[in-house]
């Protein structure tokens, strides 16, 4: 239930109206007061059974004689309607009776001054239901100001101030989350200079909350675009300490949480009653005028890193070789030292296998050695060729034949 407040109870309009609606009270309990029509009674008789008609069949007529048997000083008064007619055609003053324009006035009804009392006091209670009266839900605050001054924060409920104009109430949302993107939608590229001279579009958002209803009301007169020029600058400001590389790759991280401080502590030094929640960058890439032109440099770059990482590489196995050759030269030498003559005919071996292993070999035919045959492992030898191939054959000594 809500309680009026005092000043408006003790209001003349609110006065005034009560005491209309009393008046309408009393005279409902003026009709009610007897039960008896004009007629008399609804029955045959009336209270003391003298009342009836000669015939006895309905209610007595009231122009004609009375009964017999009834003094005419004992006759009863006028009854309630005849009262309340007679106090209606007397209300509205003299001169043809109240009413509008002369005309004689509905019972009941108020006179124009009792309407105009009325109207008023309906007008200022709406002023003061409208004006005064403030519901604030559980995630508003209500900043009061008085004469354009501030003069309180309202917390959730039914609350009341003065009305209009001398104080009013701005609802403010300390709950929801408001975010910012940036560039706004269809304001194109959003182009800013790193470290390295290079330029690079960013895309980012700002997430927001109200920290301070007082600060956020008077302290700053456009907050949304204080807001924007605060993330602008910081974000401007971090860029210029990165290289495209990390703007482009894994400095995305960093620069988030540096933009964000960088932004609060602005917004502080502002009184701005805002609290940054988080800064995400969405997207970085190059500008699109040069973008063909940046891929063909990033696959260049990416090629030769492959290149380097390939020589680096090759690098790396033809030292082990080397290093592994070192360490068997080493243990060689002290072998040779211990024997030499072993160890040098031993060598000799291995060098002329090694040779003779990649080449073409050509059996040349001695005296007393008999010539390679292409047999077959397993396989019998034929008859036709067996003993000429195993017959001896004699080579004439050179200076023999001549």
């Amino acid at each position: 239930m809500v309680r009026l407040p005092l000043f408006f109870v003790r209001s003349a309009p609110y006065k005034g109206f009560m005491t209309i609606l009393s008046g309408w009270f009393r005279r409902l309990s003026i009709l009610t007061a007897d039960n008896k029509g004009p007629w008399g009674g609804s029955g045959g008789s009336d209270d003391d059974g003298k009342g009836a008609t000669p015939g006895g069949g309905g209610p007595r007529n009231p122009w004609a004689q009375p009964p017999s048997g009834t003094p005419r000083g004992k006759q009863p008064g006028p009854s309630a309607l005849d009262e309340f007619l007679k106090r209606a055609r007397t209300s509205g003053g003299g001169g043809g009776g109240g009413g509008f324009g002369g005309r004689p006035r509905i019972p009941g009804t108020p006179s124009p001054a009792q309407l105009w009392v009325i109207g008023v006091g309906i007008i200022v209670a709406l002023w003061l239901a409208f004006t005064a009266i403030h519901s604030i839900g559980p995630q508003q605050r209500g900043v009061v100001t008085f004469l354009g001054r501030y003069a309180g924060t309202l917390e959730p409920g039914i609350r009341l101030t003065l009305p209009a104009p001398l104080s009013s109430v701005a609802k403010v949302d300390v709950s929801q989350i408001s975010t910012d993107t940036f560039p706004e939608e269809g304001s194109g590229a959003n182009l800013m200079l790193t470290r390295d001279q290079n330029v690079v579009d960013l895309d980012y958002s700002v997430r927001w909350i109200i920290s301070n209803p007082q600060d956020f009301a008077f302290q700053i007169k456009d907050q949304k675009s204080t807001l924007r020029a605060t993330a602008e600058s910081a974000m401007r400001a971090v860029v210029a300490t990165v290289t495209l590389e990390q703007a482009l790759g894994g400095g995305r991280d960093a620069m988030e949480v540096r933009a964000e401080q960088l932004m609060q502590s602005i917004l502080d030094r502002y009184n701005s009653g805002i609290r940054i929640q988080g800064v995400a960058i969405k997207n970085a890439s190059p500008p699109a005028q040069v973008i063909d032109d940046f891929k063909a440099v990033s696959a260049a770059q990416q090629e030769a890193q492959g290149n380097i990482n390939r020589a680096r590489g090759y690098a790396q196995q033809t030292l082990a070789r080397a290093q592994a050759d070192a360490t068997s030269f080493d243990v060689l030498y002290a072998q040779y030292r211990l024997a030499p003559e072993v160890t040098r005919r031993r060598l000799y071996y291995e060098t002329m296998e090694q040779v003779l292993a990649r080449s073409d070999k050509t059996v040349v035919e001695a005296p007393g050695v008999v010539p390679y045959l292409p047999l077959s492992h397993g396989k019998k030898l034929p008859e036709a060729i067996a003993p000429a191939a195993l017959a001896p054959q004699t080579t004439p000594a050179p200076g023999a034949a001549q």
